[in-house]
């Protein structure tokens, strides 16, 4: 009787550590994905009822969502700006943090989805969390901040639940 109590006790924490596991890696894929997106907007004629261009050539914009490879941007160039003022972030460090910003995201994310090395893909994902809450203390934006730790206390139940991580492609 006593076997099957503990058994049960296990699965609430495992069940735990997949779920955040589950979001953390989801949330980093797609943040990372973004970053290769961008908008376009087309002119397309106006159609009638049967779906035929308008006669009098009336056109209206359609704006488009795309990914590619060439529109990788780590930042908004509102931000960019922002940080490229700020004396404590030197372009050096910045330019390079830029290129490999959204592949670290979807790195990172798809090992802790996939649960490959859990304890260390979550401590870089905190880690490179806490580097976007320097850049963003330094340039002011307390509700990036306040999102930022939410992500890090996140991370930080998720590596105190990895004796329950369970379902893993590597050990922990």
């Amino acid at each position: 009787m006593t076997e099957s109590t503990n058994t049960q006790s296990d699965c609430g924490p495992t069940l735990g550590v997949l779920l955040l596991r589950a979001w953390l890696g989801v949330r980093a894929v797609l943040t990372g994905i973004e970053k290769f997106s961008d908008t376009r907007t087309l002119q397309v004629p106006l159609l009638d009822a049967a779906g035929k261009p308008d006669s009098s050539g009336a056109v209206v914009e359609v704006t488009q969502k795309f990914y590619s490879l060439h529109s990788y941007h780590a930042i908004p160039d509102s931000m960019k700006d922002k940080f490229a003022q700020e004396p404590l972030l030197p372009s050096l460090l910045t330019t390079s943090y830029y290129a490999v910003l959204g592949w670290a995201l979807i790195a990172l994310g798809i090992a802790v989805l996939l649960g490959l090395w859990t304890r260390a893909s979550l401590f870089l994902m905190g880690l490179l969390y806490v580097s976007l809450t320097v850049g963003l203390i330094l340039i002011k934006q307390d509700a990036g901040v306040a999102w930022l730790a939410i992500h890090v206390a996140l991370i930080a139940v998720a590596l105190s639940l990895c004796r329950h991580n369970r379902f893993t492609l590597t050990r922990s």
